[in-house]
């Protein structure tokens, strides 16, 4: 059995392509957009792709299954299961509890496990000429590494009413069947520690049946169903705003992107008459960079591991966007958005010089120092916001802050003041430094940045409340 496990820090998504070396086939579970992975991945092993399954309708990535389909010609392997609300509207061969799909030597048991979404499903893998006995299963968000999925995201992020308290009770009963699998099956998810499909993710990427009855907390409930209820639904992240239209996109049928595609350079004249028209300049430098000189209106967004996660927050699926950003930068950056569906990309400028060649004027962000910060709260001369997730809030917070969180900051900046100084920090600045800029789009000139935001404060000693 040929076996690889592609994980996407990013998203911390995992995706697995597991062939038959004496047949020369492979099927690839749950795979990310750019599917040029698995292709290579492939051919460099003489294999051929013949089948793509899928765990469940995602929500926190655009599915590569067709793209992936179409480049191989593979069959497309999905969940039937769920009911009528919960199909894939496109082309498939659907699978329910109990089917099996044979690959070369290798055998594909389907398991209906609900909770996380009706439809999911979990794959479990014999490997014949080893063992009559199964040998892997793949999860999906199912099982996770010390979790398990979390049944809410239908309600709060695609606003389905009802459906987390029946995913609650659903997951429930998924999970006392999974603790009835031998100890030793080797557990794969499709998610690791960073994800928001779940609140405490093990950042190893597999586990076992036996390893997960003694340390994963859902497995440690017995016949307490409203206990295990009300812990599983208590203190969930924020689930990203893009993830609704994932789940829409992943089920109907849309455009195909089967290459990772080359960005348009843009002249100055081109990034003025762009930024008259409205159009928005998505600014990937690091934090310090752009606090030292940003193009007004301008989001600063880090091309780092979150870039994908806060663009879903931020950026207009029906809108197009220019991308700042030097060109070594550019393959990675595109790949982020393929991930999450964000292909209008307008073009792209390597520099602010692009700007300022036209005589535009850069604007710095206002920076305060940890004596300012202190100052600011003792004096309740600033009215002081933290842009935290609200679990991290309650953990621990300066004295008098009030909390808006960062992700949904655009839709309450009736919160900021317009009256008084503000001072605004996170944990160690990143997404402050997103704030700054969508407050200083949205026209506020009274807000300074704490950067160093609660690492440097409590490192420090100083009071929090919680």
């Amino acid at each position: 059995m040929l076996f690889q496990h592609i994980y996407d820090k990013t998203l911390a998504q995992a995706s697995y392509l597991i062939g038959c070396q004496k047949a020369g086939v492979a099927a690839v579970i749950d795979p990310k957009r750019d599917v040029d992975t698995y292709v290579e991945f492939a051919r460099q092993n003489n294999m051929k792709i013949t089948h793509i399954f899928e765990t469940h309708i995602h929500a926190d990535f655009l599915s590569g299954a067709r793209e992936l389909a179409v480049l191989t010609g593979a069959g497309l392997y999905l969940s039937d299961e769920g009911g009528p609300d919960w199909q894939y509207m496109f082309p498939h061969n659907g699978l329910k509890h109990g089917d099996k799909v044979t690959l070369g030597n290798l055998v594909f048991e389907v398991l209906h496990t609900p909770g996380h979404t009706p439809e999911s499903i979990s794959f479990l893998l014999t490997d014949t000429p080893a063992s009559k006995e199964p040998v892997m299963l793949f999860t999906g968000d199912f099982v996770f590494v010390g979790d398990i999925g979390r049944p809410d995201l239908l309600e709060k992020a695609a606003g389905l009413a009802g459906t987390q308290d029946l995913g609650a009770r659903q997951m429930y009963d998924s999970i006392k069947r999974f603790s009835q699998l031998p100890d030793y099956i080797q557990v794969w998810p499709g998610h690791g520690a960073g994800s928001a499909c779940g609140k405490a993710l093990g950042a190893v990427p597999s586990t076992t049946v036996g390893y997960e009855r003694i340390r994963n907390w859902a497995l440690q409930y017995g016949e307490n169903k409203q206990g295990f209820i009300d812990y599983l639904l208590a203190d969930q992240p924020e689930p990203p705003k893009y993830f609704a239209m994932m789940k829409h996109l992943n089920k109907v049928d849309r455009p195909l992107l089967t290459a990772v595609p080359a960005l348009k350079k843009l002249s100055a004249q081109e990034l003025m008459t762009a930024m008259e028209d409205g159009i928005l300049v998505v600014d990937a430098r690091n934090k310090a960079d752009f606090a030292n000189g940003f193009i007004p209106g301008s989001f600063n967004i880090q091309g780092n591991n979150s870039f994908a996660t806060w663009a879903g927050w931020y950026l207009s699926y029906d809108k197009p966007f220019i991308l700042l950003a030097p060109e070594n930068q550019h393959d990675d950056l595109v790949r982020k958005l393929m991930r999450i569906g964000l292909d209008k990309i307008l073009g792209y400028i390597e520099s602010v010089d692009v700007y300022t060649a036209e005589g535009g004027k850069l604007e710095q962000v206002s920076l305060l120092s940890l004596d300012e910060f202190k100052k600011a709260v003792d004096t309740g001369s600033h009215q002081i916001v933290d842009l935290r997730g609200e679990s991290e809030f309650k953990s621990g917070h300066v004295s008098g802050a009030d909390h808006v969180f960062i992700g949904t900051l655009p839709q309450n900046l009736d919160k900021i003041s317009k009256d008084r100084p503000v001072a605004i920090h996170c944990q160690g600045g990143d997404r402050a430094t997103i704030g700054y800029s969508i407050l200083a789009k949205a026209g506020f000139t009274n807000i300074s940045n704490y950067s160093p935001g609660m690492n440097e404060w409590m490192s420090k000693g100083l009071p929090v409340e919680a």
